[in-house]
């Protein structure tokens, strides 16, 4: 059985303009997350999803992120196997942040990757 290649794209190359989809637990995002972002835990994934597909109501792509890749890699695949149109982003958090892209907290600390 062929499986097709997880699409991904680097964190430099997320426009700023595109719906970023978190998939880390509170903690993480609350150290630091890309403005803008929606935050949907991977624990709550299922859960929630309607809060995604109606994100993208628009016919939008979902950029998926988490800390170095893996869930977000998860949570494509499954965004993808629902016939969304969802890329991973290469590297998470910590590629973002090691691309200079900005990030934010919601209590205006400095943020960080955690």
């Amino acid at each position: 059985m062929n499986f097709a290649p997880l699409p991904s794209v680097e964190a430099a190359a997320v426009p700023s303009d595109g719906l970023v989809l978190d998939v880390r637990e509170d903690n993480e995002w609350a150290a630091g997350h890309v403005e803008g972002a929606l935050h949907v835990p991977m624990s709550d994934f299922v859960a929630r999803f309607g809060e995604v597909t109606e994100a993208l109501a628009d016919g939008g792509r979902a950029y998926v992120m988490c800390r170095v890749g893996g869930r977000s890699a998860q949570v494509t695949q499954y965004l993808v196997q629902q016939g969304i149109d969802a890329v991973n982003i290469d590297g998470g958090m910590l590629a973002w942040d090691g691309a200079g892209r900005a990030m934010v907290t919601e209590t205006g600390s400095p943020a960080f990757v955690l």
